[in-house]
């Protein structure tokens, strides 16, 4: 795994010595550093998003893009992954595009949520995350984080029955 994780670093001509202490430091702040001489076969899931997010953080990018990323996920190891990236992002301090069909996880994670509108793909509405920070799942119970949800379903779920009405041909 620590392979994997260097792999962008040594493409960039970083010294092997410099590479080795990064990915060491990487592996340790996702949690991985016990698996380090670990295969992908001998991961969890979990464990293999920890180890994209770590390759991605190795090369310290100002912007971390990520489409669907714990989508394959069971539940449980979702919501892990989430609090996971929130503790994360908040000790790197880093821009995220987070895109992602599942509203709770949108309201949980983002700042402000882009809604898009049925086809065309335009956007329909932004939200603003007004919820404290840093963020815990115990934000999860607040009645403003189900406002927000409410609010997002109602445009989800407007703009979901125009583009079933649209493949059926009634307008």
């Amino acid at each position: 795994m620590d392979e994997n994780v260097g792999f962008g670093l040594r493409a960039r001509g970083m010294p092997a010595a410099e590479v080795r202490d990064r990915v060491d430091k990487i592996l340790e702040q996702v949690g991985l550093a016990a698996f380090k001489r670990c295969y992908p076969a001998e991961l969890s899931g979990g464990m293999k998003q920890r180890v994209a997010i770590a390759r991605v953080l190795a090369m310290d990018p100002a912007v971390l893009l990520m489409d669907e990323p714990f989508g394959a996920l069971d539940a449980q190891t979702r919501h892990l992954m989430q609090e996971f990236l929130l503790q994360l992002l908040e000790e790197r301090r880093k821009t995220v595009l987070f895109i992602t069909h599942d509203i709770e996880e949108a309201i949980f994670l983002a700042d402000r949520v882009y809604i898009m509108s049925a086809r065309p793909g335009r956007l329909k509405e932004v939200m603003e995350v007004a919820l404290p920070r840093p963020r815990t799942v115990d934000c999860l119970s607040l009645p403003a984080f189900h406002e927000l949800v409410d609010r997002a379903f109602r445009v989800v779920r407007e703009e979901a029955i125009k583009a079933m009405q649209m493949s059926e041909g009634v307008t």
